[in-house]
């Protein structure tokens, strides 16, 4: 019998993938690596100053899934009248590894510590390298935004201040930020990796399982916490890749370090229709970040 579910996001996945790719209106370099790069999309009602958006793309922090699938979102966001800034950064190695107990066999997820050093690295050189590709942005109303995996890297983002001392990574005050807006995030490693979700690529991220444990207190949104920086999290219930259970336990973890999370839950969908500017679900997607940078 067909698996109605697998079907429905096959579906998903289909139309979110389906949209051609929509190039920059600028691109910086904040780094030597070709992955080093951010894309910028003007706010296309012509306005002179707008809040910036920043966006992490998902792909389970693997190398075959880079930027250009998110395009089309972040595409969407400038016609919303929204500054936008499209990450890069490294990922696993391209060739695939062989079967192992962290889920080898195909390609790997992220790397320990590139990964991490991209997405801080970017976060820092931000404001100046928009002020030079995109002189709309206003950096003063940046929002953070990511889908799947790039919503972890999006709510670790926001959290560096909180970063164990001693960490390369860690801000010495909260990064000014209006605040973030997670997309299906992985947002809770541990709750995660119980659930294998992306087949092992939690364990592969934090470079193997044996490291998981230690790194966790550096990686994982759901220990990083309070940050004291507004925070929300949409999520379709019919969502297979990342459950709701991800999300719920990471909103459950806030609440208990005295932080609340709005947690926005959309019935009849799935991982895909948040990033899918044909969906409404993308909709919802855009009034969440318009609440936190208008």
């Amino acid at each position: 019998m067909p698996d109605p579910a697998a079907a429905r996001d096959a579906a998903e996945e289909a139309s979110a993938l389906s949209h051609p790719a929509v190039a920059p209106d600028a691109s910086a370099a904040y780094g030597e690596h070709p992955d080093q790069v951010v894309d910028f999309y003007a706010p296309r009602d012509g306005r002179d100053s707008a809040p910036l958006v920043v966006v992490l793309h998902g792909g389970a922090w693997r190398a075959p899934y880079d930027r250009q699938h998110i395009t089309p979102f972040a595409d969407f966001l400038a016609r919303r009248g929204f500054a936008v800034a499209n990450v890069e950064y490294r990922r696993g190695p391209s060739l695939p590894q062989p079967r192992s107990e962290e889920g080898g066999g195909g390609p790997v997820a992220g790397r320990w510590p590139e990964t991490f050093d991209d997405v801080a690295a970017a976060m820092d050189a931000l404001a100046g390298l928009a002020r030079a590709a995109l002189p709309q942005a206003d950096p003063r109303r940046t929002v953070l935004t990511g889908h799947s995996a790039g919503g972890h890297l999006a709510l670790w983002a926001a959290a560096r201040h909180v970063l164990p001392v001693g960490s390369p990574w860690r801000l010495p005050a909260a990064p000014e930020l209006r605040g973030v807006v997670a997309l299906a995030p992985i947002a809770d490693l541990g709750r995660a990796a119980e659930l294998d979700v992306c087949g092992g690529a939690v364990h592969q991220f934090l470079g193997g399982r044996a490291e998981s444990g230690a790194r966790a207190g550096c990686a994982d949104p759901a220990v990083l916490l309070p940050t004291g920086i507004a925070t929300a999290v949409v999520q379709g219930r019919e969502d297979t890749v990342v459950p709701q259970a991800v999300a719920e336990s990471f909103v459950e973890a806030a609440a208990k370090a005295g932080e609340t999370v709005g947690l926005t839950l959309l019935g009849d969908v799935g991982h895909f229709p948040l990033i899918d500017p044909s969906a409404d679900a993308c909709a919802v997607v855009a009034e969440e970040i318009a609440q936190l940078a208008w």
